[in-house]
This record gives structure tokens, C-alpha cells and sequence, in this order.
């Protein structure tokens, strides 16, 4: 006995350590699930009971008796799909689907291309002060995207815009960047600008990852810097090209705020410009809350089809690729 103490309190004091606590095989089973506890309460909370309650409120109508009159007049019933068939109908919801398709065609080519060739020049060897022009490209990105509008917004107004003032000055001609056809380009220059950066440090820190065997190799071989960005970095990185493609595929299904925000500038952006803005104009414009419940579960289908769609094709050219 005494030389079993003995044995134990060399051990302790040879280690330095305090003896340890084993925890119990039920303890540790469960250490998991209250980790995750915090994460699902929230994932519960935040998402999924307002998905249902959206889905509730989409397959519901209010319905009026009588005159409408009295504290029972209004009721709220069954409408079964007949909100869903209203809105794949509804002509303002397909012409502010059709406009988004206009906008997203300038915006996510002339964006991601953009990135690119920021990534590149700031990863090729003879770049200098890297650090400041990339936290250059991607403070735009930092701000909200309502200050980003309304910054651009006073820019485009003739009365106030600078640029007015200089073409003015200059005798050149001053276009209305709020009507018409160049409106598209206004708000896409507001998207553009805001979201290059974020997209440009993705593919920079993926060109970052190529490891330098890889350049060292084909500068042995005599490849130029045109021919490495071409050959080795812009195939290298596909997966980061992919993956902002479908970020910006999904930023301009849920274009709202610049629209919403250049409204009161120009009569040219009506209430219902973008579908999201035909959901607001809706929800809370019309008090028709049921309506708008079912135009949002369909952009959200059309979103969530869109994307599984693109990334089966994506994850499909990729195993090809490397079945080759």
C-alpha cells in the first residue's frame, strides 16, 4: 500500500501535471449536440420558422363579406395555389424578372472579368504596393450597398454631379444615366463597383495557393507571364471562378437595394422594377401579404433551382476534366 502512494506521487511530481479527470462515456457523447445546440436553435429560429411561415402564409387569402364592414367581416381561409397561379400570371412580376436578366448580363460578366484581371495583375512578380491597392479594390465592398447607391445616385443627378459639371465645361454631351437604356448601365456600375473587390480576393488568395514549383517550371520553360496567367493560373483556378460566379448569380436574383435606392431620383425605376421590389410593393404597399408570401417561395425555388442546376454542371465538367 505505502509503496503504491509512493510510486503515485512520483509520477505526479516527475509529470508536473495535475492528475486528470476521466469523463464519463455518456458526457462525451453528449458534448457534441450541446455544441451544436446554440447553431441549431438559431438555424431553427432564423430560418426555417420564417421559410414555413412564408409557405403558411402563401397557400392563405383574406376574405371579405358583406361590405366588408364589422370586427368579423374579414376572414382568413384557404386559397390552396390560386396566390401561385396569380403570380406566375402577373405581368409586373415577369417584366421586373426580365429586367433583372437585363441587369445580370452587364453585371455578373463585366464584374467577374474584372476580378480576374485584378487578381492577376496583383499576382504577377513585378507588382508594387500590393497591400494598399488590394484593401483599394476591396473597401467598395465594405460599404452598405444603400451609401454605395446614394453616393452614385448624387453622381448621376446633372444639377449636382461633377461630372456634369465637366462635360458641361468641356462642350460635351451630358447623357441622363436615369432613363432609358442607360439606366441599366447606371445600376450595374453600382453592383460592379461594390462587388469586385470581394469577388477579386477570392481568386487572389486561390492564385496564392498555386504552389511556386508550378511557375518555377514554366519559366524554365520559357513561358511569359501572358502565357502563365492564360496556361496555368486562370485553369488552376476554375473552382474560384465557379464559386463567385454562383454568389453573383444570386446577388442579382436579389437585386433591391440600389433599384429601391435610385427610386426617388427618377420616375424611370417604378415600385416594382425588381421582383423583390414587387414584393415589397406587395407585402407592405397593398397590405397583400399573402400574395407577396407566394411571389417570394417562387423566387426562392427559381434561386434555389438555378443554383443546384449551374453547380451539377459545374461538378459535371469537372469530373470530365479530370477523367481526360
Amino acid at each position: 500500500m505505502s509503496g503504491t502512494t509512493e510510486n503515485t506521487g512520483k509520477v505526479a511530481h516527475g509529470s508536473g501535471r495535475a492528475p486528470r479527470t476521466r469523463a464519463t462515456g455518456g458526457g462525451v457523447r453528449r458534448a457534441p449536440y450541446v455544441f451544436l445546440l446554440p447553431a441549431v436553435v438559431l438555424f431553427l429560429l432564423f430560418f426555417v420558422l420564417p421559410i414555413g411561415y412564408a409557405l403558411y402564409l402563401s397557400v392563405r387569402k383574406v376574405e371579405v363579406k358583406g361590405l366588408g364592414l364589422g370586427s368579423g367581416a374579414r376572414s382568413e381561409v384557404w386559397a390552396g395555389l390560386s396566390n401561385y397561379t396569380a403570380a406566375l400570371s402577373d405581368s409586373e412580376l415577369i417584366d421586373g424578372a426580365l429586367r433583372v436578366l437585363g441587369y445580370g448580363a452587364i453585371v455578373v460578366p463585366v464584374m467577374l472579368g474584372l476580378a480576374l484581371l485584378f487578381a492577376l495583375m496583383l499576382d504577377a512578380d513585378r507588382v508594387r504596393l500590393t497591400t494598399f491597392t488590394r484593401l483599394a479594390i476591396f473597401l467598395p465592398y465594405a460599404l452598405p450597398g444603400v451609401i454605395a447607391a446614394l453616393l452614385w445616385g448624387f453622381l448621376y443627378l446633372p444639377s449636382v454631379s461633377p461630372f456634369y459639371f465637366l462635360l458641361d465645361k468641356a462642350g460635351l454631351p451630358q447623357p441622363d444615366l436615369l432613363d432609358g437604356g442607360p439606366l441599366f448601365i447606371a445600376l450595374s456600375n453600382i453592383a460592379i463597383w461594390g462587388g469586385t473587390g470581394f469577388n477579386m480576393i477570392v481568386i487572389y488568395t486561390a492564385l496564392r495557393s498555386i504552389p511556386a514549383e508550378v511557375y518555377e517550371a514554366a519559366k524554365l520553360d520559357g513561358c511569359s507571364q501572358v502565357q502563365i496567367a492564360l496556361r496555368i493560373k486562370i485553369p488552376m483556378v476554375t473552382p474560384s471562378l465557379v464559386l463567385t460566379f454562383f454568389f453573383s448569380i444570386i446577388a442579382t436574383l436579389q437585386v433591391f437595394s440600389e433599384p429601391t435606392t435610385l427610386k426617388p431620383l427618377t420616375n424611370s425605376v417604378s415600385t416594382t422594377w425588381s421582383p423583390l421590389m414587387k414584393v415589397y410593393q406587395d407585402a407592405f404597399g397593398n397590405n397583400d401579404i399573402h400574395s407577396a408570401a407566394a411571389q417570394a417561395v417562387i423566387i426562392a425555388v427559381a434561386t434555389l433551382v438555378l443554383s443546384f442546376g449551374f453547380l451539377r454542371v459545374a461538378n459535371a465538367r469537372s469530373k470530365q476534366e479530370e477523367a481526360r
